[in-house]
């Protein structure tokens, strides 16, 4: 026994040198491999933080999209990377490269990022538009694009637009005719009012959820709604430190979380009432006949006859869609009849168009507005110009994906600019500050769209988390800006030579509200309904 270890021996140290040997092997390899192969890169940005990335200096500079756009100005890069916290927050201002995000990679960035507030106006994520990518976006969806916004729904609910388009006129021109204001007219007041007016009557069949005034104007329950639908749009991805490092959200450091939850109380009260009380008149069987889109989210159902939405679901999208109906055709309303009134022959041009389409002898109607080519120019050059929001919604990655030679990781937060691809100098060379419809007008006179699928603007959202109602919301913004400068004559008011167009520091709207002299061009009896 005692010749067993001198043996083994031998064996041992082959084995042992066999070890070393392949470890040095592995070490040298990952090494070699470390520092020869290619590894991808992120785009351009500021140095970061330990954990907290760039938050210092977002936070130090506001408004943060400025602060975003003279990063990349001062980089010369069209897409870059800027770290918050542990997420990539990638800005983009190449159509090309934005095209690339939301066509060639399009599955890859179709969810959106979890955010206190999107939480909060979505009750846990149950809605379409800011919610995450999954089964329940997809059901949502479904039922959005097929049940809520087809061609023969739109179609069908035509008349509740014509309603408040009508309602609409009849309010101006109460207002211009008001001696003791001079004939002056708010402008947002009356586009965004129209907007939400509409979205009202669509969802729930009212245009007032109290008595309503007489001239066809606001009450006090409409404006307490539409300020808060504004003051939801506002917070809704406002760069909000708590969404970056989400331990701080309980502390509510910049008191967006109180005044989100404040405004969602305030929708509630307008819209709870009505659905519930909605809701047994159907289920006691009251109620049979859908006459607007409560009726049928209330009424779908599965394939075993259950109802295919809660009663959460449906408070919830009820209030999205007011949100989503609000500020962008109110928006490039404003802004295009402004840049007329500083632009005199372009207001004149739109309102030759008109004329010569409908005539005096009518209201414009839905059916005119495939004619109205130039008025269509007007609001694609207000959505270039005058994006309602600096930047798209978030779209987060679910994969490592490489986009323009760059790396994107997963869960990255990419913004498209509104801004950036509206004024890219590449695109639009030829003076990009100025309002130009023109550029717009095709030379075979085909029909303009406000649409922009190659993204050198936007006006509504594309791709897998595109707008679902692009052809209502085209439908409202034509309407009502050819209505506007069918019906009235506008000018500036007195000692005002023309009207400021300086934006809010947000970069939303208008710094001030655009308040015009209006003047009826047509029969007195076209503005009663």
């Amino acid at each position: 026994m005692g010749y067993a270890p001198a043996f083994i021996w031998p064996h041992l140290q082959s084995f042992l040198i066999y070890l070393i040997v392949m470890f040095c092997g592995f070490t040298i390899t990952k090494i070699l491999r470390y520092h020869l192969v290619v590894k991808p890169k992120l785009p351009p940005g500021p140095k970061p933080w330990p954990i907290v990335g760039n938050l210092p200096q977002m936070l130090a500079n506001k408004p943060v999209f400025c602060w975003i756009h003279n990063l990349m100005q001062e980089m010369k890069t069209e897409i870059a990377c800027i770290r918050l916290g542990n997420v990539h927050v990638i800005p983009v201002t190449c159509p090309s490269i934005a095209c690339e995000f939301l066509r060639k990679h399009d599955v890859n960035f179709a969810s959106r990022p979890l955010t206190m507030a999107t939480d909060i106006m979505s009750s846990g994520y149950v809605t379409i538009a800011i919610v995450p990518f999954g089964e329940q976006w997809k059901k949502m969806r479904r039922i959005v694009v097929n049940e809520l916004f087809s061609p023969l729904r739109h179609q069908w609910l035509q008349g509740k637009r014509n309603g408040e388009a009508d309602n609409i006129m009849f309010y101006v021109y109460n207002k211009c005719k008001n001696v003791n204001n001079g004939g002056l007219v708010n402008v947002r007041d009356v586009a965004q009012h129209y907007c939400c007016n509409v979205t009202r009557k669509l969802i729930f069949n009212t245009r007032y959820f109290g008595k309503g005034r007489e001239d066809g104007g606001p009450g006090l329950e409409e404006v307490e709604h539409v300020n808060t639908i504004f003051t939801l749009l506002k917070h809704v991805y406002a760069f909000s430190v708590s969404d970056y490092i989400p331990c701080l959200r309980i502390l509510d450091l910049d008191g967006h979380k109180s005044k989100v939850k404040k405004g969602m109380r305030t929708m509630k009260k307008y819209h709870d009432p009505i659905i519930e009380k909605r809701m047994k008149q159907w289920n006691d069987g009251s109620k049979t006949v859908e006459e607007d889109l409560l009726d049928v989210l209330i009424s779908l159902k599965d394939v075993n006859n259950n109802p295919t939405l809660t009663l959460k679901e449906i408070k919830a999208l009820t209030i999205e869609l007011m949100l989503g109906g609000a500020d962008n055709p109110s928006n490039a309303v404003e802004c295009a009849l402004a840049e007329m009134i500083n632009q005199p022959y372009i207001l004149q041009q739109a309102t030759e168009e008109v004329d010569k389409v409908v005539g005096k002898q009518r209201m414009v109607q839905e059916s005119d507005i495939t004619n109205l080519n130039y008025v269509k120019a007007c609001v694609r050059e207000a959505f270039r110009l005058h994006p309602v929001v600096p930047f798209n919604p978030p779209h987060v990655s679910t994969n490592d994906t490489m986009v323009g030679n760059y790396f994107i990781p997963k869960g990255s937060h990419v913004l498209l600019s509104r801004h950036g691809l509206g004024r890219n100098l590449k695109v639009w060379n030829n003076e990009p500050h100025k309002f130009k419809p023109e550029r717009h007008i095709k030379n075979d006179g085909s029909m303009i769209v406000l649409s922009e699928p190659d993204l050198k603007f936007i006006s509504f959202g594309t791709g897998r988390r595109g707008c679902p109602a692009i052809v209502l919301g085209s439908t409202m913004t034509v309407m009502l800006l050819a209505r506007l400068v069918h019906a009235f004559s506008w000018s500036a008011p007195p000692n005002v030579s023309s009207v400021n167009l300086v934006k809010a520091n947000n970069g939303v709207m208008l710094l001030e509200p655009l308040v015009l002299v209006a003047k009826p061009r047509l029969t007195p009896g076209f503005y009663y309904t």
